[in-house]
């Protein structure tokens, strides 16, 4: 590991000073309150507008930043300035052509995630679009942002360079990049290391049970195995902000940083170390695959209102292909591991009902609304853009490799990609992206993406798993189907999901009644598989439930066994042709995960 600081831009204070300048203090921080003040000079208008953005690039959902902004004011000097407020988040002040004022305003934060505000008397973290308020007409300024930490211990680590000999003062190039670059503020572990000659940190808060050395080197690992892919490392530094919590795990890309959050203990058990390393891999690819080659939609960020794309299945899940592909590339878990955890995520998809009803491409087109608002009938009516993105990304590899005996392959579309619209930064269309798969597929692909991303058929994985010597194996329930998931809940069995058309619901259960009792004996969500394993398909069973308070015993007849699991297997006795297919693909022998 080397010592590193953060790079430095000098300017001419005089000269180029920016116009618009944050502060952003702490002073109280137990009582969760960011105070921001936002100093406007040179001002030669006599209305400004301000407003907090609505959501976050790479988390698509109307988040209402503003709901966390109170105590505003304005002030030229030591006078007061007038202002209204115009909508829910935005502010205009009457400057009376005074040329310089300062807004001041406080932001509640105590909500720890990826994507908020967190303060407390452990450390500050924030995102631009949650703490910052926007200068309209001035997205494209420069901005100086001064940190003061509430003691002098603390430190501040965040992508931004810092301006000149200025203690902890940074610079954004303008409101994009402001929004782009988190910080984390506090007494969090440090660690610098060096890849391919250019500075990485890590920044850690919390505690937990991580060995540093070896997550270091699995780091540099995976970042070596995605630059070798598109050809070199798009930035001159780069940082991992990990938060350690109880129960945690989320990711959040940005241009030159990551902000991820893990459960504190999840990194000595193999598995969980493992789904770590996979979270970091998706964020990671991230800089490439979606802040660099996005969709036409996000080219130029609105932080006003959502901006719809039907492209977010290859933004997400195709990163999520590659988040499982890249350890296994890197070499911290073999060919056997990579299928285990496909079987995983195979299942997870053919065990979803609503990937019958939700198409691919609507699912990206109402993430909106859809996706991070997840309700008792969500696994009915909607399949993550995430898992079947994921799905279909798999398929259109094996596709092109089957196609041409992995000469070519999805890493040519991702490098295709990043030529024609990523280094450019030139967003492109569900057209061009179709065109780019089809160009180094050499195939026509409009049934495929008729079928399979709008439209609701059924993913032949067989079909595509073939030429590589694999098939996938379906494991039934041994009791017979009744339709509902069952969680205990303070002491009480609650229904979280009852499946379109299953017993239970054409005997009128629904989620959030309470699971008493089968035949008159008390049942419990442990119980539940045991006790109808007592049963047979077709056998009528006695359930009692609370349903709205109201004691209920409503007579089910049970279904057949449904599909639980399903695995993907090794053939027996392969020919040559599905053998090379396979070592083409994984890098190994077919025979190693016999």
């Amino acid at each position: 590991m080397t010592e590193a600081t953060a790079p430095r831009i000098d300017i001419d204070v005089q000269e180029t000073v920016p116009t618009i300048y944050y502060q952003v203090a702490m002073p109280q921080p137990e009582t969760h309150l960011f105070e921001v003040s936002l100093q406007i000079v040179n001002n030669t208008s006599s209305i400004l507008d301000l407003k907090m953005p609505v959501w976050t690039p790479g988390s698509y959902l109307v988040r209402e930043y503003a709901k966390n902004l109170q105590d505003f004011a304005v002030f030229a000097g030591d006078k007061p300035l007038s202002w209204r407020k115009i909508s829910k988040n935005h502010w205009q002040i009457n400057t009376n052509n005074v040329s310089q004022a300062t807004i001041s305003y406080r932001i509640f934060a105590n909500e720890l995630s990826v994507r908020t505000n967190h303060l407390d008397a452990t450390h500050g973290y924030f995102n631009g679009a949650a703490l910052f308020l926007r200068l309209l007409g001035c997205d494209d300024r420069p901005i100086r942002i001064t940190v003061i930490p509430p003691y002098p211990q603390w430190q501040v680590t965040t992508a931004l360079p810092t301006i000149g000999e200025q203690s902890n003062t940074f610079y954004a190039a303008d409101f994009d990049t402001l929004v782009d670059s988190p910080f984390e503020v506090g007494e969090h572990q440090l660690y610098h290391f060096d890849v391919l000659g250019k500075p990485h940190e890590l920044a850690i808060w919390g505690q937990g049970n991580f060995q540093v050395q070896p997550l270091i080197s699995d780091i540099q690992k995976i970042i070596q195995v995605e630059a070798q892919m598109f050809g070199g490392l798009p930035y001159d530094r780069y940082i991992f902000l990990l938060h350690l919590f109880a129960q945690a795990y989320g990711g959040l890309e940005h241009k030159n940083c990551c902000s991820l959050i893990y459960q504190r203990f999840g990194f000595r058990t193999q598995d969980k170390y493992e789904r770590f390393i996979q979270l970091l891999a998706h964020e990671f690819f991230h800089l490439w695959n979606v802040k660099r080659i996005r969709p036409k939609a996000l080219e130029v960020f609105n932080y006003d209102q959502e901006s719809y794309t039907p492209s977010l299945w290859f933004c997400e899940g195709t990163t999520s292909y590659y988040d499982l592909l890249i350890p296994l590339r890197a070499g911290i878990y073999d060919a056997k591991s990579y299928l285990n955890y496909w079987s995983k995520e195979i299942t997870r998809f053919l065990t979803t009902p609503g990937r019958k009803v939700q198409s691919l491409a609507e699912s990206s087109f109402d993430a909106w609304i859809k996706l991070y608002r997840p309700d008792a009938n969500s696994g009915n009516s909607q399949i993550s853009y995430y898992l079947k993105g994921e799905m279909v990304s798999l398929l259109l590899d094996l596709l092109i490799r089957a196609r041409h005996r992995n000469q070519h392959s999805l890493d040519d579309v991702m490098r295709r990609m990043w030529h024609e619209f990523g280094q450019p930064e030139i967003g492109y269309t569900p057209q061009q992206l179709q065109a780019v798969i089809e160009s180094v597929a050499e195939v026509n692909l409009a049934e495929f993406f008729e079928c399979y991303i709008d439209g609701t058929e059924e993913l032949p994985f067989n079909q595509y798993l073939e030429p590589f010597g694999l098939y996938l194996v379906t494991e039934k329930e041994e009791e017979p189907y009744l339709g509902i998931k069952v969680h205990t809940d303070n002491g009480r069995e609650m229904i979280k999901f009852v499946e379109a058309g299953s017993p239970a619901q054409l005997a009128g259960i629904d989620a959030g009644d309470e699971l008493l009792a089968i035949a008159g004996i008390k049942v419990t969500s442990h119980q539940l598989s045991d006790r109808l394993k007592d049963y047979q398909p077709h056998d009528p069973i006695q359930i009692t439930i609370f349903h709205q308070d109201e004691l209920r015993t409503l007579s089910v007849t049970l279904g057949q066994p449904r599909p639980m699991k399903y695995q993907v297997l090794a053939i027996k006795d392969p020919n040559s042709i599905q053998q090379e297919n396979f070592a083409g693909w994984l890098g190994m022998s077919l025979s190693t995960i016999g």
